[in-house]
């Protein structure tokens, strides 16, 4: 090993949402990988998982995020990489949902991106290098019948990283989109429930819980996104985007090349909404 080599500094790396599935498991990777990992949540676990160091943030919070930062530079001095994976899911049909819901899931899942990418973009271009990958889904760029406010969130999410990545990327900081499908982890069960619920939508509402819970049994493992992540932090060269999982690229490739009423009806069959 070189001298130079000798004096590269330990990549830190900051993980939202690390108190349990895709979260953790990332955190953990890094950790193995040779990153000083800070993986974030709301609340301290009470069990913080080995090699990584944990700081509280509440990802809708200015102040809960610029203490965050602060935190992690005053222990660190620099961050390499930041992964975005604070999340909330919903289910229900578009009009089930009040303005005020909408709001609060946009707040977490795309404003709580915004707001932690503002915190730590300054710090990686006065370093000149950096790394920001936030986690998506395949209903960024598929349509997901009762999921329209979650999958709005996810395709602006995706429009948002696009237009920045372009906009960072001569100071040497690349934002890339993580794409999984259904994962096995514990966002089923922690579904936001529709706070205006409409009895017209209640069997087709049903038909998506029921599917939801049963795809769940087959889903991926949170380790195939926590790699398709650990990929895009590491590639010399990184793609815009990396669909974790088989399911997912399977998706991605109907999406692209299966004419669109082809498409739509697959999706509905798959549903059982009727065609």
């Amino acid at each position: 090993m070189s001298n130079r080599q000798k004096q590269q500094p330990t990549p830190v790396a900051i993980v939202t949402g690390a108190s349990g599935g895709i979260g953790e498991l990332t955190a953990r990777a890094l950790a193995q990988a040779g990153y000083r990992v800070f993986g974030t949540s709301r609340k301290r676990p009470s069990q913080p998982s080995t090699g990584v160091e944990h700081v509280v943030c509440d990802v809708v919070s200015d102040e809960s995020v610029t203490a965050a930062i602060a935190e992690v530079l005053a222990k660190a001095g620099r961050i390499d990489l930041l992964v975005n994976n604070a999340g909330v899911g919903l289910i229900g049909a578009a009009e089930e949902s009040s303005i005020e819901q909408a709001k609060a899931l946009f707040d977490v899942n795309l404003f709580g991106v915004i707001r932690t990418i503002k915190a730590v973009l300054p710090v990686m271009r006065r370093q000149r290098s950096g790394r920001i990958v936030n986690i998506s889904s395949v209903q960024g760029f598929i349509p997901a019948p009762y999921f329209a406010l979650y999958g709005a969130s996810k395709h602006a999410l995706e429009g948002y990283s696009e237009s920045l990545d372009h906009e960072v990327r001569d100071a040497g900081v690349r934002v890339i989109l993580v794409e999984p499908a259904y994962t096995r982890t514990s966002f089923e069960s922690n579904l936001i429930q529709a706070d205006q619920p409409l009895g017209d939508y209640a069997p087709a509402r049903s038909n998506a819980e029921t599917v939801t819970r049963e795809v769940m049994l087959t889903a991926d493992s949170p380790d195939v996104v926590a790699k398709a992540v650990l990929n895009a932090a590491t590639a010399a060269k990184p793609n815009t985007r990396y669909t974790a999982g088989g399911f997912a690229r399977q998706v991605s490739l109907l999406r692209r090349f299966v004419p669109r009423s082809a498409f739509d009806k697959s999706l509905r069959k798959q549903l059982r909404m009727p065609a």
